[in-house]
């Protein structure tokens, strides 16, 4: 019997033995009005959240922050005026991309979170490859802590899925934080009644 041989039994002889699942209590802490928490938590962390009625207002807002000749890529059917990818593409072809515009699948009011699904990002790149990123979030898809996000997304069927909070962030940098550091400078929600 070689030496790996001989560790490898005695892992396996030495395993624990099963123990049940613990069950889980949800914080009793939780804001009673978790949109108001959401927001809060959202642009303590560098995001930035705007109220919009639909659709219009988006496309409205984003053409006058990011004038011609920024290149929006858009990922919602139901925004127009930007350019939009069909399926999924090189991510070479996305080095000039100023902004992208994603649908949110739900938010966590507790530490800001956004659950994104590949089923919206189009191309797994996309969030983090653009200069900026807006997210569309709609309002009554806000959750109030990460345990329920778990339930939701535990049986929900995906082939990726990702937590995106705020602008990506360091401060390992002479102990300074520096927003934008390794993925986009800034994070955009738009919340959508």
């Amino acid at each position: 019997m070689t030496s790996r041989e001989k560790i490898l039994s005695a892992v396996r002889q030495n395993q624990p033995g099963e123990i049940p699942m613990p069950d889980i209590h949800y914080p009793d802490n939780v804001s009673s009005n978790i949109f108001e928490q959401f927001v809060k938590t959202v642009t303590g962390i560098g995001g930035e959240v705007i109220h919009c009625s639909g659709y219009p207002e988006i496309q409205q807002h984003l053409q006058k922050r990011f004038p011609e000749p920024a290149r929006i890529i858009n990922t919602i059917n139901e925004l127009p005026g930007f350019e939009t990818i069909a399926e999924p593409s090189d991510p070479h072809t996305f080095s000039n991309v100023s902004v992208t515009v994603m649908l949110g699948n739900f938010g966590v009011a507790e530490n800001g979170a956004i659950w994104l699904t590949e089923e919206h990002m189009l191309n797994s790149a996309l969030p983090y490859i653009s200069e900026h990123l807006a997210l569309v979030l709609h309002r009554n898809s806000i959750v109030s802590h990460l345990h329920e996000a778990y339930d939701r997304i535990g049986h929900a069927d995906y082939r990726l899925g990702t937590f995106i909070a705020g602008p990506s962030k360091t401060a390992d940098i002479e102990q300074s934080l520096v927003l934008g550091a390794h993925g986009p400078k800034s994070l955009i929600v738009f919340l959508v009644n």
